[in-house]
């Protein structure tokens, strides 16, 4: 690889949606190139000993890549996540021929449909590069043996250590917000309801819900941004009419150099 292409491409385990959006409208790189080098760092994940983070590469997100390079060239992007790489939770279904969900004993031995908030990634223009590990033998991190904390544990490391821009958790109680915190990252619970559960294996239909696991809050904004869906809503659920785009709200700078107290108790 020559110094100057070198040059060209951001640290992609650093690179925000922003920043690779940015080089792709350039054409500092295209979305193959930055796929074909993340699927690297992916499958030398799968080798090691140390994290075990995803399950398995999807085999067709190269090709996908290079027909939204191709339409970008043509007609322009569809939104942010045009040509961005995303990893799924594993208890999200896309369209394949043999989807595992590696919690306890559960497996869907063939998906014919891609998850509610999958078909609006792709819709964006987002690449799904591959699934997540749940619980499965995953470690923090940092090490052999501290938990990652979860069962979005794998979308926490992931997002961790910049095996790609974008994930996606799910959440029951905590599944979303534990790995957040041990990670060191960006996660958002969203409200039940607000982004779409079809497709998705659940663990308590009145608390479960999707939600965007990034390096940092702009990105949260702008994923959750595309996968929020007025959907059919559930009895128990709330969801803002219309949806709002998070990332150009305009006050979504406003808590800039504000003072902040901290509560270190429940009761007086």
């Amino acid at each position: 690889m020559s110094s100057s292409f070198q040059q060209d491409l951001p640290d992609l385990y650093e690179a925000g949606v922003v920043e690779l959006q940015d080089g792709l409208d350039a054409g500092r790189f295209s979305a193959v190139i930055s796929s074909r080098l993340i699927s690297l760092e992916l499958r030398s994940n799968l080798q090691g000993p140390e994290l075990r983070a995803l399950l398995k590469v999807s085999p067709v997100a190269l090709k996908s890549a290079a027909e939204l390079d191709e339409e970008r060239r043509v007609s322009g992007k569809r939104s942010m996540l045009h040509g961005i790489p995303v990893l799924l939770k594993d208890n999200i279904a896309t369209i394949s021929p043999q989807h595992d969900c590696r919690l306890l004993c559960a497996t869907w031995i063939s998906t014919p449909d891609d998850a509610g908030v999958v078909k609006r990634l792709r819709k964006a223009g987002a690449i799904i590069l591959g699934e997540q590990s749940q619980y499965v033998e995953l470690a923090h991190f940092r090490g052999e043996v501290p938990s990652g904390c979860g069962s979005s544990s794998g979308s926490g490391v992931a997002a961790s250590i910049g095996l790609a821009t974008v994930t996606l958790g799910t959440e029951t109680n905590g599944s979303i917000t534990s790995p957040t915190s041990n990670n060191n990252i960006v996660g958002v619970k969203p409200t039940v309801g607000l982004t779409s559960r079809a497709g998705v294996i659940p663990i308590a239909a009145a608390q479960d819900t999707v939600g965007p696991m990034t390096r940092s809050v702009e990105d949260a904004a702008i994923v959750l941004s595309v996968i929020a869906a007025k959907i059919q809503r559930p009895p128990h659920a709330v969801q803002p009419s219309p949806v709002p785009d998070l990332h150009q709200s305009p006050g979504h700078q406003r808590l800039t150099g504000q003072a902040y107290r901290r509560a270190r108790s429940s009761f007086p």
